[in-house]
């Protein structure tokens, strides 16, 4: 007998795995730096637990749910909504869970908002409460975020000042915009690619890494990704002001992160498949995006100094493929006695960078005609050849590849890799150590024990009526 499976169960499943995430996180959480716990302290263990418990609660209901879309009666994009909404809502006033980035952003703000240069200088310049939240290896580290962003962060400073909690409520609710346009777009970018619009938001929307790190993070990725899906919607109407709407939108989402101004490229493809003339659908593309980006930069007050700080450095124990082979090549270098170690990781991310280009024209020479799904998997690519990956970077492909897949199998596989990497990170946002992932495992096989009860609950047959026990 299969364990039953309806969209109730799903919901309820969901929301006491983000329950147990937002009950967890208070005390394992990325927390101010003045409420942290020892971390070998029984609170710090007991919440450690309860994230991955509530982890693995949550990707199981996100996969039965999967089953249910699948199925012969699948959940129509409202009824995803709404659960998503129940899934979503115990983050909303937990802990920053998985990544301490948030500080950063509200230092950053706070430096904008002082008319401090935040390309130059790090949150050490600021000081004060908000530059001690952040993590050590980003105090002297210029922001690598665009105008866009900034401009954003500049005006929530303005309104909470130096009150951590406001602060990072309004990041979050900046987050949740970003996840609701996202779930605005995927329906239609779906129908527009001949894909099922449910199936959509269920892998690009409700996918355990949207809730861990986009809403429990809150990071800027979601606005990246809200105004990039919305202008992609808007380059596909024929209508010469939506495709220059869709010029404006994708270029606000690369002055957000700029790994979004791949998505030009594809407002100029879908112009063009819309009846626009090559010519004059690049020179609209290449105008509004110019525009956008000057009006931009005037209205935020950052200057220009986001385009050198693409060069921000990353941290040095990055798990990013190319930064795994450069110290590994390090290492054996500098066993050998060879003067060229320190050359090896830099090597190596540089062979990356050629590598994700190479790997972006292959895939737009062959699938052109499909400029959605095209780039999706060209920001996987540079997600993955970068030289700094983190799970949520994955996102960057994975929203489009939802909305534009053009098999079943591309997103099981999608998926998969999204349910593993749901389980990566610690909640908060730390280096792993032995005993910290041991405390992870009995959370996450707990999680497990509790399904497999359930799904024994659910095997076992009905008491006969009138018969003794």
């Amino acid at each position: 007998m299969a364990f039953p499976v309806d969209l109730r169960r799903c919901r309820l499943l969901g929301l006491a795995g983000t329950a147990s995430l937002a009950l967890g996180g208070e005390t394992a959480g990325a927390l101010p730096v003045e409420d942290l716990p020892a971390p070998a302290s029984a609170q710090a263990a007991t919440g450690l637990v309860g994230v991955y418990f509530g982890t693995v609660l949550l990707i199981a209901a996100w996969v039965l749910l999967g089953r249910l879309v699948r199925g012969p009666r699948p959940p129509g994009p409202r009824a995803l909504l709404l659960v998503l909404a129940v899934w979503a809502a115990p983050l909303l006033l937990a802990p920053p869970l998985f990544s301490r980035d948030v500080y950063s952003y509200l230092a950053q703000g706070a430096m904008a908002d002082a008319h401090l240069d935040v390309y130059t200088h790090g949150p050490a310049a600021l000081g004060g409460p908000l530059a001690d939240q952040v993590a050590p290896m980003w105090l002297h580290t210029g922001a690598p975020y665009g105008p866009a962003f900034l401009g954003l962060a500049s005006a929530l400073s303005a309104l909470t000042g130096d009150r951590l909690p406001a602060g990072l409520l309004g990041m979050r609710l900046l987050a949740l915009l970003g996840v609701a346009l996202m779930a605005v777009a995927l329906p239609r970018l779906a129908r527009h690619s001949g894909a099922d619009p449910a199936a959509a938001l269920w892998l690009g929307a409700l996918n355990p890494l949207v809730l861990l790190h986009l809403v429990a993070g809150a990071h800027n990725d979601a606005l990246m990704l809200g105004l990039l899906g919305l202008g992609l919607v808007a380059a596909r109407a024929p209508r010469f002001s939506l495709g220059a709407l869709g010029a404006v939108l994708v270029t606000l989402a690369a002055l957000v992160k700029v790994p979004a101004a791949l998505g030009l490229l594809a407002v100029l493809v879908l112009q063009v498949r819309s009846g626009r003339r090559p010519l004059p659908a690049a020179l609209t593309t290449a105008g509004a995006a110019a525009a956008t980006t000057v009006a931009a930069t005037a209205l935020a007050g950052t200057g220009y100094g986001w385009i050198g700080a693409l060069g921000t450095p990353v941290s040095p124990h990055n798990w990013a493929p190319t930064s795994l082979l450069g110290r590994a090549t390090a290492a054996l270098l500098a066993r050998l006695g060879s003067g060229l170690a320190p050359l090896a990781v830099p090597a190596w991310q540089l062979f990356g960078l050629v590598a994700a280009a190479v790997a972006v024209a292959l895939i737009w020479h062959r699938l052109r005609p499909q400029p959605v799904y095209a780039l999706g998997l060209s920001l996987l690519a540079v997600a993955v050849f970068g030289p700094a990956i983190r799970p949520w970077y994955v996102l960057w492909g994975l929203f489009l590849i939802a909305a534009a897949a053009p098999s079943t199998s591309v997103r099981r596989r999608v998926a998969a890799l999204a349910a593993v990497l749901a389980l990566a990170v610690l909640p908060s946002g730390g280096p792993a150590d032995a005993g910290r992932l041991a405390l992870a495992v009995c959370g996450a096989v707990l999680g497990v024990i509790v399904l497999w009860q359930a799904h024994q609950a659910a095997q076992a047959p009905a008491p006969v009526p009138g018969r003794a026990a």
